[in-house]
């Protein structure tokens, strides 16, 4: 009887109108001009014989509600798991519906991706964080003013808000000014390892992921508001940064739940939902203290500064200080966890290989001969293993599940129909440790992304290719125009900060590295961060 009981309230949930003011606020904007929306009027060659849109493969919607519920098959299951359990029974082309939005086309062949992506435009669209558009655009709007940031927005305010900060934020000369604090933070962070490691063992505490959410926060503000805040060392017990840490969480555990799973928050206001909007509150207070913090200090300052030596945030606030609050959120949003599971990944990967560590110190070693020397730009472009080692190890601990997009054109897919405007999810869990795609995908093989060194003797004594099947199986960072705009800043961050430990530390994991991390709205770690840190000595 509970069962028809629940099955009756499930189908009443599917079926029952959204309230219309939720529904509109949470929409994709239709923003797109004449030119932009109508990017091809012909059909491809061979639409009339493909097969129409409607008979691709169909997870059931009410099917899929009750085994996420407690009991089911998928409730314990993590999200990018659960769409691989689905491409098993559904193949490598199935639509996932949702709860008041649109459903996904979920695709899983690399060459699909590159079809989709081709079809995008100077202003692509990325679907999904309906939640910071509804927050932005309507819970707070007065704090907005129509400022969506780049995450949640899309067409021509997206194009805007982005050609606004791009010449600040994609420029090298921007970032250049930052290898000074990045270096004077990253030798805070070498002692804080010294001071907190065991004297015996010498492994640092199981909860040294906060020790590197310290890092990283410390290093994103530096840039994002102009500030450093102490959070190592100086001033561990900052009662915002904890503040920030824990919304943090919220934000990444929350927004993963509601944006991927079914949820009634597009019906109603749910305790979740409301829990959300709270740590984005919180967040947006903070940032925006700090902020205002750094305009009353910067007019202080001498009005002439030369243009080459202002910082990220002074930029911004010269062309717009809406927008650089705004950008100063993103970043501090997505540069703290993101950061973290990139450092934390590339650690485990190092420390379970000691022959590729060692190969990577000895480069290393090369650019700095004293451990306690600072990096220059110039002498960071010659590390290229660094670059391969921290490519490898976001193959095989990639941040996200994958990319998506709203098809742009009419395309065939797998000989079937995909109409403009399809909203697809393009993953690549499951392809990037397939040998299809990645000879050897099991190990660690930095030699892979290096032009010299991409080959592998084989059993028969030929040479085999390393390089990957397609260069869409693999993108951390995005394609196109809608490529991460932080790319330069974190790969800045990870370099100098995995050069200056890997200088300092030989670096060991003696535990399992099984299910090292869990899937939220990124990948984040789930284990223990025991690493043991051993000096070098020269």
């Amino acid at each position: 009887m509970l069962g028809q009981r629940l099955k009756l309230k499930l189908h009443q949930l599917i079926w029952t109108k959204p309230f219309q003011q939720r529904l509109q606020t949470t929409a994709a904007p239709s923003t797109l001009d004449v030119s932009e929306k109508d990017l091809s009027t012909s059909k491809p060659v061979g639409w009339d014989q493909a097969r129409p849109y409607n008979e691709i493969p169909k997870v059931s919607l009410f099917n899929f509600i009750l085994k996420l519920m407690p009991g089911g098959k998928y409730h314990k299951m993590q999200f990018p798991d659960i769409l691989l359990d689905m491409r098993r029974q559904h193949g490598p082309l199935f639509r996932l519906p949702n709860l008041g939005t649109k459903e996904n086309l979920v695709l899983n062949d690399p060459h699909h991706f590159e079809q989709v992506f081709r079809t995008e435009g100077p202003w692509p669209e990325r679907p999904g964080m309906q939640i910071l558009q509804y927050y932005r655009k309507e819970a707070r709007k007065d704090f907005y003013k129509g400022t969506q940031g780049i995450v949640g927005s899309q067409g021509q305010e997206w194009a805007n808000f982005r050609f606004t900060v791009n010449p600040v934020l994609m420029q090298p000369k921007t970032i250049r000014l930052y290898h000074q604090k990045m270096s004077d933070i990253n030798k805070e962070f070498i002692q804080r390892i010294r001071d907190i490691r065991d004297g015996s063992t010498f492994e640092v505490p199981e909860n040294f992921e906060e020790e590197i959410n310290r890092w990283t926060l410390e290093s994103v503000s530096a840039i994002a508001l102009d500030k450093q805040l102490g959070l190592i060392k100086a001033n561990r017990d900052n009662p915002q940064a904890k503040k920030v840490f824990d919304n943090l969480n919220i934000i990444f555990e929350l927004l993963g739940e509601l944006e991927l799973k079914p949820s009634i928050w597009r019906y109603v206001s749910t305790p979740k939902f409301q829990r959300l909007l709270k740590a984005f509150d919180e967040i947006q207070e903070i940032t925006s203290g700090y902020v205002n913090e750094a305009v009353e200090r910067l007019e202080r300052e001498p009005p002439n500064k030369p243009d080459h030596e202002k910082s990220l945030l002074e930029k911004l606030l010269k062309t717009n200080k809406q927008i650089a609050i705004v950008m100063a959120i993103d970043m501090l949003m997505a540069g703290v966890d993101t950061t973290t599971s990139a450092f934390t990944g590339t650690l485990i990967c190092l420390a379970k290989n000691p022959e590729k560590q060692a190969k990577l110190r000895e480069e290393i070693r090369r650019i700095l001969p004293n451990k306690d020397s600072d990096f220059t730009e110039a002498s960071m472009k010659n590390m290229p293993y660094l670059r391969a080692c921290m490519k490898e190890s976001l193959r095989l601990y990639p941040l996200t599940s994958g990319n998506s997009r709203i098809v742009k054109s009419d395309i065939i897919l797998n000989g079937y129909q995909i109409p403009s405007n399809t909203q697809v999810v393009m993953l690549s869990t499951g392809l990037l440790t397939n040998e299809e795609h990645y000879p050897r995908s099991q190990e660690f093989l930095p030699e892979r992304w290096l032009r010299t060194e991409n080959k592998v003797a084989s059993d028969k004594g030929c040479s085999l290719p390393l390089k990957p099947s397609s260069p869409f199986v693999y993108l951390p960072f995005g394609f196109g125009p809608r490529m991460c705009i932080g790319k330069r800043i974190v790969e800045m961050e990870l370099e100098l900060g995995i050069a200056r430990l890997i200088r300092n530390f030989n670096v060991e994991f003696n535990y399992p590295t099984e299910n090292a991390f869990k899937s939220l709205l990124i990948n984040v770690p789930n284990i223990p961060l025991r690493y043991k840190f051993t000096d070098i000595q020269n």
